[in-house]
């Protein structure tokens, strides 16, 4: 089968390898469909791995696909079933795992194509309790961003952040991916949406996703607009992904009280925060990585409804390279596909 592998920093290669057979009696084997690209791929393209992994590797971290094969052990999924599996290879038998917190998995193998093979190839086996299937009306492309982009998402803004209806959220780079996704679920529930973004092209884009008000963060202070927006009070939610070029404005821009949730750092790990700030106006700081299976599942069903991730580009498996640049050089608006 063909698999894409990174060889070494920015040294991808698309090769023959041998098709996987399922290993365990409570596996399944997939046929990956499409693959969403994320910045985990930019970070594993650029060698950036934080922890030690063998190369060759087979990338890609988020996928949707069809099952084909599945284990004597296997129970609710047959083969032809669409499913998307969850992106980390975690334990299933931890505290953590048995209480539905999967992404705080005490003895997690790793990120699935980041430091362990993931589903950039024509075939991958995966434990069957990882799969979600894809509910009927939503496609199998769409269904692709399920479980980086609209788990992380649902994860921040709904577990973690605890947005309500009616509230005023702060997005930054609503034309990322997990932006513009964000920018949706926000608006479905009645919050007044101000996002920011790099371009005058985009501030045209993201209004008409929905959202309230759009800053162009290189041509104006978005914290300054913000205030302006707010009538001084500030907004009840900021998400953040960007890190340290928007972390203090991101702090400035809360109401006294508000919620910062964060998943990100695309700018730089490092930033000053005044903590005078912080304690005065009684700002809750609240980091999020990844998501659970169950949010997983409510991404999808959220699809079914009609919260559907924006494409930016389409792209075939040989193109995964090109695909990765293109996120790599932030002219993006929305998801980068590969299919297969």
């Amino acid at each position: 089968m063909r698999a894409l592998q990174l060889f070494g920093d920015r040294d991808l290669r698309l090769v023959e390898v041998a098709t996987p057979e399922v290993p365990y009696d409570d596996w399944v084997q997939l046929a990956p469909a499409a693959v969403a690209l994320n910045h985990i791929d930019v970070w594993g393209f650029r060698g950036m791995a934080f922890a030690k992994r063998k190369l060759p590797l087979t990338v890609g971290a988020e996928a949707s696909g069809l099952v084909t094969a599945v284990g004597p052990a296997v129970s609710g999924f047959a083969v032809g079933d669409e499913v998307v599996s969850y992106g980390a290879l975690t334990c299933g038998r931890c505290r953590m795992c048995l209480a539905g917190r999967d992404n705080l998995c005490e003895h997690v193998a790793g990120v699935m194509g980041f430091h362990i093979d993931g589903f950039a190839a024509e075939r991958i086996c995966v434990p069957a309790r990882l799969l979600v299937k894809v509910p009927a009306g939503v496609t199998l492309r769409d269904a692709s961003c399920a479980t980086v982009t609209f788990g992380t998402v649902q994860h921040m803004l709904f577990d973690n952040a605890r947005l309500e209806p009616g509230e005023t959220i702060l997005i930054q780079a609503g034309g990322s991916g997990i932006g513009t996704v964000a920018i949706r679920m926000a608006k479905a529930i009645g919050c007044t949406v101000i996002t920011t973004v790099g371009s005058d092209e985009k501030l045209a884009k993201v209004l008409a996703l929905g959202a309230d008000h759009a800053i162009n963060y290189t041509t104006d202070r978005f914290e300054g607009a913000v205030r302006k927006i707010t009538a001084k009070k500030g907004v009840d939610v900021v998400f953040e992904h960007v890190g340290a070029m928007t972390w203090e404005g991101s702090l400035f821009s809360l109401r006294p009280g508000g919620r910062l949730v964060t998943c990100g750092s695309t700018s730089g790990v490092t930033a000053q925060t005044n903590l005078m700030q912080l304690f005065q106006r009684q700002l809750r700081i609240i980091g999020s990585f990844g998501c659970t299976i169950r949010n997983v599942a409510e991404g999808l069903e959220k699809m079914r409804q009609g919260i559907l991730p924006v494409l930016d580009t389409v792209v075939p498996l040989e193109a995964f390279g090109a695909g990765v640049e293109r996120l790599e050089g932030r002219s993006v608006f929305g998801k980068v596909l590969v299919t297969l």
